[in-house]
């Protein structure tokens, strides 16, 4: 009996076998809960992100009966073909710049409204020669340092797209409607006052821009004839991340010429990996130009060039993205036809802005009509048509007179 009693206590190897492997379970169980409640925090944050650029929308409309321009900026009157200016940013600041000051960031809109000689690097231009107010161009310049900032409320925390070759990257982006075939505003990179006065480029120009916002002409609330609560104002892409994403590279379509992607959305589809569909096979070709970042979704805040800063209600939610530029073709970059749709690194869909204020989580499985035909080239001849890209397509425009079922998503 008193052996008994001073035997040692303790696990067996058996035992302990059995508790670790309990404990493994339970942290496999609770594992995945944990990482849906991470991304069920990100996603609220970014739903927080759309709202702030909301208030901050509404507030410059408040103060200014208008809203923040697309595609606006400064020009020197000089620089053509257009390509990097010192001198002026050349009619490409985002709207997101003249909201800047209605999102607490004042001292960033004070820097750009302002002439300065600081650079991104930390040196000094001379006192004789600083940068512009309202900044130079946007697109090629590292050195000017509020193009390179990157501003939190901007950002999507579900979006891990960090470095070179972007910088200044942003998750948001201006809805520019159901039309990509007439480029937005595709005549206003044509400066001198000649060619902005050529009434077809002008009329067609209007024609085709029936979103929210479209290059160098501010709308106002009083335009959006469809209601604000049935139109889309902004909403959200992702960002590249170097990996042929077909969200955020954009592949070229040629084959047939220009009018291939003109007149078919869906003029790209056969370029992607039929393996991994998400991203696009090894042989399709892409755009370059003076390095990549000028053509990676949301690379650079500050700039109007549609895959920058503007998405289409054409293709779903998270389609591929696809555009006509040729290799090298700078000027194509801006005014080439490009399909760009809205994106996210949330499951399932997207946040998108209404323009009365209010956040939605629009679906991949969007009722988007018929992708594969229609004539997505509004002119003057055929202006006013309605949308053949359904409900998505529907909710892109602000004037079109379709009323959108609002239940439907």
């Amino acid at each position: 009996m008193e052996r008994f009693r001073n035997r040692k206590q303790g696990f067996t190897l058996v035992e302990l076998l059995v508790v670790i492997a309990i404990i493994g379970v339970l942290v496999g169980l609770l594992l995945p809960a944990v990482q849906a409640a991470r991304e069920a925090a990100r996603r609220m944050s970014c739903s927080n992100n759309v709202k702030q650029i909301g208030l901050g929308i509404h507030n410059y409309h408040s103060a200014y009966n208008k809203l923040p321009g697309y595609r606006t900026g400064t020009t020197d009157g000089a620089t053509w073909p257009p390509g990097y200016s010192d001198n002026c940013n050349l009619y490409n600041l985002n709207p997101l710049v003249g909201i800047l000051p209605f999102l607490e960031q004042q001292a960033l809109w004070e820097r750009i409204a302002n002439p300065s000689v600081e650079n991104s690097n930390g040196t000094t231009r001379a006192a004789t020669d600083p940068w512009p107010a309202m900044g130079p161009t946007v697109d090629g310049n590292d050195q000017y340092l509020p193009w390179v900032t990157e501003i939190q409320t901007f950002r999507c925390p579900s979006d891990p797209g960090v470095g070179a070759p972007a910088y200044g990257r942003t998750n948001y982006a201006a809805c520019l409607g159901d039309s990509y075939g007439q480029p937005n505003g595709e005549f206003v990179w044509w400066h001198t006052e000649d060619r902005l006065d050529n009434q077809s480029w002008v009329v067609n120009g209007r024609a085709g821009d029936r979103g929210m916002f479209f290059a160098r002409r501010q709308t106002a609330f009083r335009d959006c004839l469809d209601g604000l609560a049935n139109t889309v104002m902004y909403g959200e892409i992702t960002t590249d991340l170097g990996d042929n994403d077909k969200r955020t590279h954009a592949a070229v379509h040629q084959i047939n010429g220009a009018s291939a992607l003109e007149h078919n959305p869906l003029s790209c589809r056969d370029g992607l990996d039929p393996e991994r569909p998400q991203f696009w096979d090894q042989a399709v070709s892409f755009t370059t130009w003076g390095g990549e970042a000028r053509l990676r979704r949301g690379a650079q805040w500050a700039s109007s060039f549609d895959i920058m800063g503007g998405f289409h209600t054409v293709l779903a939610p998270n389609s591929e993205i696809c555009t006509d530029a040729g290799a090298g073709d700078w000027g194509g970059v801006m005014t080439a036809r490009g399909n760009y749709g809205a994106s996210s690194r949330h499951q399932g869909g997207v946040h998108v802005l209404m323009g009365d204020g209010a956040v939605k989580f629009v679906t991949d499985s969007i009722e988007a009509g018929n992708s594969s035909a229609g004539n997505v080239t509004p002119t003057a001849n055929n202006a006013g048509y309605p949308s053949p890209y359904g409900l998505w397509g529907a909710l892109g425009t602000r004037a079109s007179k379709e009323i959108p079922d609002m239940s439907d998503f």
